[in-house]
């Protein structure tokens, strides 16, 4: 399709728009954190490294990255098993009730996140309390990946329809066993589209603050529940502004990553 030079001028504008109101208020986030004023005036009256050392020092916002960390790499782990078991299970096999768990896999990302959280919540006082497991960082992780099996089970369901099964039928026919057929054929088509998944899906926990705070428990606090948390407190709005520029520098790398390794996976690089 030809768009006259107008129409492109036009749709230049409105996405460079839609780009700024995105990325504005992150880069001043991260100039903020280096604004010497306390009070964030503007234009900065100088600029110094100071909240950086501070945040460095803070115990609270160390213990929180560490939970942030820990929930990312656990759901991770949880969706990479439950989201490749279930890619596999829909698109290799024909069995009663298919479309519909491919349904509810996918409804949880759709829920809009109170709803989830609320539902976890009732679930987790009703099941775990009465055999004494409490809130903490494991409801948080099961609240986490109840949304990031969908990432990596899209991730791996893409994949597998690009690959033939005819490749897997030929290793057994020659004479492999199915583990080894899974070992030197099915995992290597499908490896990139794991990590892919599975760096999308820490991502999102990372940052996840809503179901979070359904989840954790009152000694439990991620990273972005401590920005919340102190973002009212005067004497801690420097730091707070430090520690969400380098969340945003570490949610996007992983996704960076992933996008990568889509792309080269779709070139055929991988």
């Amino acid at each position: 399709m030809q768009l006259s030079r107008t129409a492109r001028t036009v749709l230049g504008c409105v996405t460079a728009l839609g780009l700024a109101v995105v990325y504005v208020p992150l880069l001043l986030v991260l100039l903020n954190s280096f604004n010497a004023d306390r009070s964030f005036a503007w234009p900065p009256s100088g600029l110094t490294g100071e909240w950086w050392r501070r945040a460095w020092h803070s115990a609270g916002a160390r213990e929180a990255l560490l939970t942030s960390v820990e929930a990312g790499l656990g759901a991770t782990a949880v969706a990479l098993v439950l989201g490749s078991l279930a890619a596999f299970a829909v698109h290799r096999h024909r069995f009663f009730g298919r479309q519909a768990v491919s349904f509810l896999v996918v409804l949880p990302i759709a829920l809009p996140g109170i709803v989830t959280g609320i539902a976890l919540n009732a679930a987790f006082r009703t099941v775990l309390e009465p055999f004494g497991v409490g809130f903490g960082l494991f409801t948080v992780v099961v609240g986490h990946a109840t949304f990031c099996i969908v990432v990596v089970f899209n991730n791996v369901a893409a994949r597998l329809r690009r690959v033939a099964p005819s490749a897997e039928e030929a290793s057994a026919d020659l004479g492999a066993r199915p583990l080894q057929t899974f070992r030197y054929v099915t995992f290597p088509a499908v490896r990139s589209a794991l990590l892919a998944g599975g760096l999308l899906a820490f991502a999102l926990s990372f940052d996840e603050i809503v179901v979070t705070t359904f989840t954790a428990g009152p000694g439990t606090q991620t990273l972005p529940i401590w920005i919340y948390a102190n973002l009212a407190r005067p004497n801690q709005a420097p730091v707070v502004n430090v520690v969400a520029a380098l969340l945003i520098a570490l949610s996007v790398l992983p996704v960076y990553i992933a996008q990568r390794l889509s792309s080269d996976a779709a070139g055929g690089r991988l």
